[in-house]
């Protein structure tokens, strides 16, 4: 079974920008979502696209499968059959510690949004946190993609 160990924090200043390693542009939309056990995600990120299988279970570890799937057929299920508005954003990875952190800013529907994610290969691994992590946001399900597709920032951001 594979397992993901993944604890995300809102993020409170551009501190961390001076340590970005590399960047990514993501588009990715969910074909099944919030109805059963698990989402259905397809993503492209840069030139290459996944699908994500993952559980819907809420806190800092879930099942997730991921599978490579061609590029045009990424493109044509983001366009065709996903529900809510596709998800835009800009991972950052980061170093920091002994861990590669994931920095995520939105676009689109979420813009305003940033988060950051480390994942862990327990739950109980210790890692430092750095400055520019905030707010534990692990267990709020509002900021899992999932939720920002049917749910975007923007349409909930002024009631935090």
């Amino acid at each position: 079974m594979a397992v993901e160990i993944e604890r995300k924090f809102l993020v409170t200043n551009d501190s961390w920008r001076a340590a970005v390693k590399k960047s990514g542009d993501y588009r990715q939309g969910y074909l099944a979502a919030m109805d059963g056990n698990a989402s259905v995600r397809v993503r492209i990120a840069d030139n290459h696209a996944n699908l994500n299988i993952k559980s819907m279970t809420l806190g800092v570890t879930r099942q997730e499968y991921e599978y490579e799937i061609p590029l045009q057929d990424a493109r044509e299920m983001l366009a065709n059959l996903c529900v809510g508005p596709v998800i835009e954003k800009t991972r950052h990875l980061v170093d920091y510690g002994k861990h590669t952190w994931e920095i995520d800013v939105f676009e689109g529907d979420n813009a305003g949004l940033i988060v950051a994610e480390i994942e862990l290969s327990t739950e109980d691994e210790p890692f430092e946190l750095p400055l520019w992590a905030g707010k534990e946001v692990s267990d709020d399900e509002r900021y899992y993609n999932v939720c920002l597709a049917q749910h975007p920032y923007k349409e909930w951001k002024d009631s935090l």
